[in-house]
């Protein structure tokens, strides 16, 4: 079996990721849950994971470096890897992506969404964990202004996942370590390139959240991730990251900008079959905005409850209209809420 036969099996079992490793067996991720693949030996393994290498990442890799890369088969379809060495052995994580980017309505995301991608300036966030879902909802954002509106898209990415085709946007994709060596430095370039919207793969760091926030301030509309399950989970961990000097600024810089924050979930369907996005959403309103400025972060919640008629929802929200539309099970909306306690108070009442 070839690469790419290995790969297109994966992907007719609907399989996420796969892991290869050097002395373990071959799994898949499937709805979530990892379950074996097919027994390989180790030395297709290791042959596998090298021969999809180019001769720099091989040097890379022997200098002790993990490899982030993304590659694309001959029908499009396209994945993103890290390689890396574990007990002295290599072992591989791909994770497989669509080959379309699908509509926002296709993925079950809240109306709102297409609101915030019609903004003109400001910060919008998309957060979750790992495999939530995230590049995939700000890849939809991105195709919905690509084919409404004519403006230049700068997106910097570790590494690219979806491939634009340019309708009405003119789009530049820069990949880190390929395009442009760090974030920080593509985001110091792109003010100098005339866009109007930015995509940022990930705000890892102060340095790049400054300029984000500059970019956010000075008329762009900037796109941005972060590994938090929570809106005012987001808001906590943009301020811890900064000086204690620059707290404050940024405190007033992120009140003024912000449009909306994005926290996803993916969550297993009732029926076992596949997995739909719990989201909470929160919306730069002036209550909002007030609550960051003067640092009231622990009322976010009870706002957010109020703001419903203009699209606002919390995470328990989002789950107790999949369970009343059947599309998950009670324990399931119980497992997931951030709040078992009121989940399940919620539950009961409904």
């Amino acid at each position: 079996m070839t690469f790419e036969e290995f790969i297109m099996q994966a992907r007719e079992m609907n399989a996420s990721d796969i892991h290869l490793t050097v002395g373990a067996p071959t799994v898949v991720r499937v709805n979530g849950e990892l379950v074996k693949y097919q027994e390989l030996s180790d030395q297709v393994v290791h042959r596998t994971i090298v021969s999809i290498l180019s001769a720099e990442q091989e040097k890379m890799l022997t200098e002790g470096k993990d490899i982030d890369f993304s590659f694309e088969l001959k029908n499009g379809a396209r994945q993103r890897v890290n390689v890396f060495h574990h007990g002295g052995r290599l072992a591989c994580s791909i994770r497989l992506l669509n080959a379309k980017i699908p509509q926002l309505s296709d993925l079950g995301l809240p109306d709102v969404l297409l609101d915030l991608a019609k903004k003109r300036r400001g910060l919008i966030l998309v957060t979750g964990p790992t495999g939530a879902g995230k590049s995939t909802s700000l890849a939809s954002m991105i195709q919905h202004i690509n084919l409404t509106r004519a403006c230049h898209i700068i997106t910097i990415e570790d590494p690219i996942e979806y491939r634009y085709d340019q309708a009405k946007a003119t789009i530049h994709q820069r990949e880190i370590g390929r395009d442009v060596p760090t974030f920080d430095y593509a985001l110091r370039s792109a003010l100098r390139e005339d866009p109007d919207v930015i995509l940022i793969g990930e705000m890892r760091d102060y340095e790049t959240i400054s300029l984000a926030m500059t970019a956010a301030e000075t008329g762009h509309l900037v796109f941005g991730t972060l590994h938090t399950s929570s809106a005012s989970q987001t808001i906590d961990r943009i301020i811890d990251v900064c000086p204690s000097q620059a707290k404050e600024q940024v405190r007033m810089q992120l009140a003024n900008m912000i449009q909306g924050i994005i926290a996803q979930t993916l969550v297993p369907t009732a029926d076992g079959k596949g997995r739909c996005a719990a989201v909470e959403v929160m919306l730069g309103t002036d209550a909002i905005r007030n609550l960051i400025r003067t640092n009231k972060i622990t009322q976010m919640e009870s706002t957010m409850q109020g703001g419903t008629t203009i699209g606002m929802q919390t995470l328990i929200e989002s789950l107790f209209r999949l369970y009343k539309a059947g599309k998950i099970s009670y324990a399931t909306a119980i497992e997931y809420s951030n709040n078992p306690t009121e989940m399940e108070k919620k539950l009961l009442d409904g």
